[in-house]
């Protein structure tokens, strides 16, 4: 009989399954996912379950590796993660493991806490600096 379903594959992520799902349907191949709903609302239960199983045809197998062939796993585009202009240097040390964020030490100016201590609130404004996670040093 030619209409026997079968797992082609299983995949531990429902997004890479939903990837080959697309190609395989923009190739007129019928297909349909199963398991996806567990796996996508209790991850954790991937293990137990087996993962995202892709379920085909069994007639349309050869198509299927023919056309994942190539790249049956999925290409993640190459990210720039560093830049080398506008690099912030620590000007105690030197380093480059420096970041923006909220300052650690002197975290509130003179004019929020005395602010706060009038209406009873926790100071709602606080000073951003530049922080070395080398040294500890705060810059602006």
């Amino acid at each position: 009989m030619d209409d026997k379903i079968i797992v082609y594959r299983t995949f531990y992520n429902p997004i890479e399954a939903n990837i080959v799902k697309a190609r395989l349907e923009d190739a007129e191949i019928p297909c349909f996912l199963t398991d996806e709903n567990v796996a996508t609302i209790q991850p954790l239960y991937n293990q137990a379950i087996g993962g995202v199983k892709l379920n085909v045809f069994d007639k349309d197998v050869e198509r299927i590796n023919t056309l994942l062939a190539d790249n049956l796993e999925l290409e993640v585009p190459e990210i720039e993660t560093e830049r080398t202009e506008n690099k912030i240097v620590c000007e105690n040390c030197g380093s480059t493991n420096v970041s923006y964020g909220i300052a650690t030490k002197n975290k509130h100016s003179w004019w929020v806490a005395i602010l706060a201590i009038l209406i009873a609130v926790y100071p709602f404004k606080a000073n951003r600096c530049y922080h070395c996670y080398k040294c500890g040093h705060e810059f602006n």
